[in-house]
């Protein structure tokens, strides 16, 4: 039968532990391991060729998805990257540009488009997708704050620092956005298949924020080890990242990794059997 136990968020920790965002620069290590997860890579299942868009996180651009980008075109998806830029946060062009860049990508492939957003490239993948429900196949967030309470972030004070900076300085067209995207992480509930991985030691975004409430139908919570800034270049994650893509179009299912994945991720995350109701541990 299927699970029907609702997805809940992980539960509210705070802040990232200082430590962890301290060891941040891992993320290098986390790099210079990636050769070693080739035995991983080659067994994730190749995809159906849709088309695939990659959302960059905050302060980054396309260069820093040149990992996911390499992976999945080897498994034979149409990669694209978002052509904005570096992220600087919500801006006035993402309002249009975005879910233009979603449409044409749907008209020219003739297919519904999986967007893969890390960090606040997740938050802008569920904006593109509230604007272009018909045109979106799947959401696939990386450490992204989806679910940032009314309260405002737990992320570590030097990261808001750094947000309200860059914001500030860019002037008011920094901020046309971020009513509209306050509002997508508290409705959380796009009717899309979603997967938000997170880490438990993310020094960057807690664990509470990248994750959501949804229909197990739909939506799911999957952890991951590493760093935040080293999530586009973990092995885990990549093969995590194409499985959720090979999912069938309208026969999308939870996550239940096979063979060497799912030794090497409940291994390294400690997570409990597949039968079990919540990846979200």
């Amino acid at each position: 039968m299927p699970n029907r136990t609702p997805v809940v968020r992980h539960a509210h920790v705070g802040t990232p532990h200082p430590l962890y965002s301290l060891l941040e620069p891992r993320a290098l290590l986390e790099m210079a391991l990636l050769p070693s997860s080739t035995p991983l890579l080659m067994q994730a299942p190749r995809g159906d060729g849709h088309p695939v868009l990659l959302l960059p996180g905050f302060m980054a651009d396309e260069k820093s998805l040149v990992a996911l980008k390499l992976f999945l075109q080897r498994k034979g998806y149409d990669v694209h990257t978002w052509g904005l830029g570096r992220n600087l946060g919500f801006r006035s062009k993402h309002a249009s540009a975005l879910p233009q860049k979603i449409r044409y990508l749907h008209h020219v492939t003739g297919r519904k488009v999986s967007l893969v957003g890390w960090s606040l490239g997740g938050v802008f993948a569920l904006y593109g997708a509230e604007n272009t429900l018909e045109c979106v196949r799947s959401i696939i967030t990386l450490g992204s704050p989806v679910s940032v309470d009314p309260g405002g972030s737990q992320s570590p004070p030097a990261i808001k620092a750094l947000y309200r900076l860059v914001s500030h300085r860019l002037g008011p067209a920094a901020h046309v956005m971020q009513p509209r995207a306050k509002t997508l992480r508290e409705r959380r509930r796009l009717a899309i298949p979603t997967s938000c991985l997170y880490s438990l030691s993310d020094g960057v975004v807690p664990p509470q924020e990248a994750t959501i409430d949804g229909d197990p139908a739909l939506h799911e919570n999957i952890r991951v080890p590493g760093s935040h800034i080293g999530l586009g270049f973990n092995g885990i994650v990549l093969a995590i990242v194409a499985d959720r893509l090979a999912q069938p179009e309208g026969a999308w299912r939870p996550f239940r990794p096979q063979g060497l994945l799912e030794r090497v991720w409940r291994l390294t995350v400690g997570a409990p059997r597949p039968s079990e109701p919540s990846p979200a541990t």
